[in-house]
């Protein structure tokens, strides 16, 4: 690893995270510190079409640019290289200083380093386990998994610090513009949540099979917390899950609202920014909430430990099982236990137990803006 010679005088700067929306919003602290340390630093993103949807909520980022690399398990087979030499093309004309590239550590670095270096931008970062030669000119050996886990928060402050780089805060960001919140409160003033005794969010669905708790779950879970606990509860996701979450509706024996399909990314951001509580599978509305401070309940299939909700009053909750973790977007057993096995009952008692703590923290989160939470704070 060569020291930091040559980063505090770049102004231009690529960061590299070609993963969703989640993993984008994880590496807002990192992309922080690389913004902060030199005056006037412009920072541009190059990420998949998922992640590029979070990106205008993003204050730290001046620019975003769309790659569907074909490395990317999520991209779409093509018939030819044309995109990616237009690409480097692109990357070459914008003349960076140098460009971190930010991945989890079971992915390789290298293809998105050689890209960078076709594209001839003098400095480039990233973890990697094997040595990169000329493809890096600085590189942190990747110590995972063998020798430690960490955050994937953790990992890429880690990554970029070895370079001088290091935030003023390690909160996630996320600007929610004000027109997005004025819309979803008139959203909740007409579902009258506002004279309930509290509320909910629940958000069911998930991209992998391997992180979606069942259904049935949910449905238990929700009729429990209205019936027993007296909450109100609104089901978010897009047009896609409609159908399930009108499939939890149908199994509960109690009513709720559905707002899947009828918000933008920016108004599910301001939903959740002023909801008591999230409840979700590990996915992008769980860094979200992360982001504006909302606690958690997370339904936490065991596919990758680095992934839990940060900085933020949260439950885990899961089944250990022998697989974990399987890395896999589809159950490879076949039995999904390490969810499937998960009472919705803890689910119930996690609201509670969290509902109750954030409740001494300050006013009624209903209508309020969040309340900024230690780091580590309740912890499962």
């Amino acid at each position: 690893m060569r020291p930091a010679d040559g980063w505090e005088s770049c102004r231009n700067v690529l960061g590299v995270r070609l993963d969703a929306m989640g993993d984008v919003l994880m590496t807002t602290p990192a992309l922080r510190a690389l913004k902060e340390s030199a005056p006037g630093r412009r920072i541009t993103l190059l990420t998949s079409p998922a992640g590029a949807a979070v990106a205008p909520l993003v204050p730290e980022l001046d620019a975003c640019w769309v790659y569907e690399s074909p490395w990317m398990k999520a991209t779409a087979p093509r018939g030819d290289s044309r995109g990616d030499h237009a690409m480097i093309d692109r990357l070459r004309s914008a003349e960076f200083d140098a460009a971190v590239i930010f991945t989890v550590y079971s992915q390789n670095p290298l293809a998105a380093a050689f890209l960078c270096y076709l594209a001839e931008i003098p400095l480039r970062l990233a973890h990697c386990r094997e040595n990169p030669y000329q493809l890096l000119t600085h590189w942190l050996v990747d110590p995972e998994p063998g020798t430690v886990i960490r955050h994937e928060v953790r990992r890429q402050l880690d990554l970029v610090a070895t370079v001088g780089a290091r935030p003023s805060h390690e909160r996630l960001s996320l600007r929610i513009p004000e027109a997005a919140r004025l819309r979803v409160a008139e959203r909740l003033w007409g579902l009258a949540l506002d004279k309930g005794p509290s509320w909910v969010v629940i958000h069911p669905g998930a991209s992998a099979p391997s992180r979606r708790y069942a259904p049935e779950g949910f449905a238990q879970a929700a009729q429990r917390l209205v019936l027993e606990s007296g909450f109100s509860v609104v089901f978010t996701g897009d047009a896609s899950e409609r159908p399930l979450i009108e499939s939890i509706r149908a199994m509960m024996a109690a009513p709720a609202h559905s707002l899947a399909g009828e918000l933008s990314l920016a108004e599910l951001a301001a939903l959740i920014e002023c909801a008591p509580l999230l409840i979700a599978n590990n996915t992008g509305p769980v860094h979200i909430a992360a982001a504006v401070g909302t606690p958690v309940v997370d339904l936490y299939a065991l596919t990758n430990p680095q992934h839990t909700p940060w900085a933020v009053p949260h439950r885990v909750l899961n089944h250990h099982v022998p697989c974990q973790p399987c890395h896999k977007s589809v159950c490879p057993q076949g039995h999904h236990d390490c969810l499937r096995l998960v009472d919705p009952a803890a689910i119930v008692q996690a609201v509670g137990e969290l509902i109750e703590h954030c409740g001494r923290r300050g006013p009624d989160r209903r209508w309020g803006r969040p309340q900024p939470e230690p780091a580590g704070s309740v912890r499962d």
